[in-house]
């Protein structure tokens, strides 16, 4: 890209929200729409926000072929989507994922954790986040009370918008919260910097990222809808606990304090606002599990029809390697995603007859990862399937069933009864370890089919234990890196996994890695910017 990347880049960013929106939340583009044309009812407002959340889940303005992010940064558009981005640094760092096909771009060094800060998956995030940020930062200024008074919206219609505007300061706020635990230290770019001068986006440290997400969550809660009040996969007060919780669990990586009481003041708002833990597994990530309104609290969403990329959980259903059309509900497999020995040996029954969270692929694949780039070495993956839970085709099916229907959750009930936890264990007040084992059992009663033989008592509830649970409750969920580093077993010889550090038995790597590279190219660009220690 040019000099000056990451600002013209977010000009090309505003502009894509003046001349494309979507009829309602359904995610279809509507083309040659201007800003003086959208802003001008509470409708209006609507069709700008659906481009916001569009954002999750679509690569451009069509379903291929316009991609928001240029070529010059990610080649293939495939793998230009948010989620799949995100997905592949979370988890093909891990003992969760490899992937066969070495000459995608991106690809090697990832699982061997030997990247360099010239890689387009993570120099391709940091555009893809940094675009659903542009797209919130205008919408937000468009927004604004003195822009709503402007334009002759008042009343109901004007507090209708300033939900809208408060979801999207929730998502701007989620997004800097991924580019605050994968770079550490990026730019801040908000609705008051300005676009095209002469000043250059700052770069904001990690520990004050921290506090700039925490205060704009909270400055919101209020503003969103309350729990389950608004249309589902739009964000309510629940998301915005739910992401609360998740960055207290974590603070003390972020900015060497510990949060762990406020990890559990917010999960407990969560499980006073009447979710429920879904009755059976499986159904979490299958066609219809838009129908999970008792566990989900964020997801994004996805329509075989209207969603149509070669990212989201199209690449969870078709990538994992080996598994039959028929079993995926597609039409066929990439032979690419696997598992590694060790996270597989986190299941005592491989087959998942007793844990159902054990949905593996092993015919004609070897549990053993013996190549990391061979497709029958490492099990596979049923988790995501494009079925509904009667075994019927998805609700919305392509005909040629390229493409998913399976929406995935940002956050979900299981994941907070595990924070809660965890920061009852590592010393949170506002909790009982009373509840925490109760959280815990309830979660392995679901995984058992409602059977009490997989519970344990109050002295196998470890810290220890809890890391293993959540990647047995949460895998391929987009959480393991963030939780390893946690644990302080990412990059350290406390854990190894199958080719971690490029050795088959696994090595301890440079600490280094525990943060990605900020692009070379906005380094260049931006003399306010400063890369990560290492690279």
């Amino acid at each position: 890209m040019k000099p000056r990347v990451l600002q013209l880049f977010i000009l090309a960013c505003t502009a894509v929200i003046f001349t494309t929106s979507c009829n309602k939340l359904d995610l279809v583009p509507t083309n040659d729409l201007t800003a003086d044309k959208v802003y001008t009812s509470a409708a209006g407002y609507k069709q700008a926000l659906a481009k916001v959340y569009g954002a999750f889940a679509l690569t451009g303005n069509a379903s291929v072929g316009q991609p928001d992010i240029p070529s010059e940064i990610i080649k293939d558009e495939g793998n230009s989507d948010f989620l799949r981005l995100y997905w592949n640094l979370q988890e093909l760092t891990t003992d969760e994922a490899v992937w066969s096909w070495k000459n995608d771009a991106g690809i090697q060094g990832l699982h061997e954790l030997s990247w360099s800060s010239i890689n387009s998956i993570i120099n391709g995030l940091y555009y893809r986040s940094f675009f659903q940020i542009t797209l919130c930062n205008d919408f937000i200024n468009q927004s604004s009370d003195d822009n709503l008074s402007k334009r002759g919206i008042t009343g109901a219609d004007a507090d209708q918008v300033r939900k809208f505007r408060a979801e999207a300061r929730f998502i701007r706020a989620y997004q800097y919260a991924v580019l605050m635990d994968i770079y550490g230290n990026p730019p801040l770019v908000t609705e008051t910097t300005e676009i095209g001068g002469k000043d250059l986006p700052k770069q904001i440290q990690r520990k004050d990222l921290f506090v700039y997400v925490e205060s704009e969550l909270k400055a919101i809660e209020n503003d969103l809808a309350a729990p389950k009040a608004n249309e589902y996969g739009r964000a309510d007060r629940a998301a915005d606990w739910a992401l609360l919780s998740r960055i207290y669990l974590n603070a003390e990586v972020y900015t060497g304090t510990a949060r762990y009481t406020d990890a559990i003041t917010y999960c407990n708002k969560i499980t006073a606002a009447g979710y429920t833990l879904h009755g059976n597994y499986r159904e979490l990530t299958i066609a219809d599990n838009h129908l999970n309104t008792d566990e989900n609290i964020f997801t994004i969403n996805y329509d075989g029809t209207s969603t149509q990329n070669y990212g989201g959980t199209t690449y969870l259903m078709h990538g994992p390697a080996g598994v039959p059309a028929d079993v995926s509900g597609s039409n066929g497999n990439w032979g690419g995603l696997r598992i590694t020995q060790q996270f597989v040996n986190l299941f005592a029954d491989k087959s998942g007859n007793t844990d159902t969270r054990a949905q593996f692929y092993m015919s004609g694949q070897n549990m053993e990862v013996n190549d990391l780039y061979t497709s029958t070495d490492g099990y596979s993956s049923t988790k995501y399937r494009n079925k509904t839970r009667s075994g019927g085709p998805a609700p919305h099916q392509d005909v040629a069933k390229d493409f998913s229907d399976i929406d995935f959750p940002l956050f979900r009930l299981g994941e907070t009864y595990l924070t809660y936890a965890e920061a009852v264990l590592r010393g949170g007040s506002g909790g009982s370890l009373a509840t925490a084992l109760d959280y815990v059992n309830k979660l392995r009663t679901r995984a058992y089919n409602g059977s009490t033989a997989g519970n344990i008592t109050s002295s196998a509830l470890t810290t220890d234990f809890i890391l293993d649970e959540r990647g047995r409750e949460l895998w391929y969920e987009a959480a393991r890196r963030t939780d390893l580093i946690r644990f302080g077993k990412f990059t350290t010889a406390a854990y190894l996994w199958a080719w971690k550090g490029g050795v088959k038995a696994g090595t301890a790597v440079n600490s280094k890695y525990n943060l990605y590279p900020l692009p070379p190219t906005d380094l260049s660009a931006n003399p306010n910017l400063r890369q990560n220690t290492g690279y």
